[in-house]
């Protein structure tokens, strides 16, 4: 029988998967406490939480949010889910950071990005991806480039202007 503290929980949880950009279910088995609270450090770092629950009622919070059964496979054993709403390549690069300083402990089981359900192998493909932010700047830096070029070429073709008009008022005088 369901108490309010497991209802507040799932409720919690199913309004985390829902807003959540991206959720990462990750297998923490041999990770120790020092370890484990580096992880959480950089995980709050870049914005995203990471919160160790109860299989069932993860589960039963999956379900309420549309992914009926089809994250079941990834909760299995000691389980921590890392919840990214803003970046959702950042849990990615945390983790792949972090197994890189803790020789491969800590395992990815699978992984919901923007709706989608796929394996743990999937987050190698995401960590390679950059940030938001430097997307934005090459976007911004390709925006401005043909507008620079085309300030360069009024530029240099006023100068030009300039220097003739200055050698054909020096020769009539």
């Amino acid at each position: 029988m369901p108490n309010q503290d497991k209802i507040e929980i799932v409720n919690s949880l199913t309004q985390k998967i829902d807003d959540s950009s991206a959720v990462y279910f990750t297998c923490y088995t041999g990770i120790d406490v020092s370890q484990m609270t580096d992880l959480r450090k950089k995980f709050r770092e870049n914005g995203v939480d990471y919160f160790v629950s109860k299989n069932t009622l993860t589960k039963i919070a999956a379900k309420n949010a549309g992914f009926e059964n089809k994250l079941d496979d990834f909760l299995v054993g000691q389980v921590g889910i890392a919840y990214s709403i803003d970046d959702p390549v950042s849990p990615a690069r945390v983790i792949k950071d972090f197994r890189k300083e803790n020789k491969d402990s800590l395992e990815v089981l699978g992984l919901v990005f923007e709706g989608d359900v796929y394996d743990g192998g999937k987050y190698k493909e995401l960590a390679e991806l950059p940030s938001k932010e430097e997307l934005l700047t090459k976007l911004v830096g390709g925006l401005n480039q043909p507008m620079t070029k085309f300030v360069g070429t009024l530029g240099g073709a006023m100068s030009k202007f300039v220097g003739v008009m200055t050698s054909l008022k020096e020769n009539k005088s």
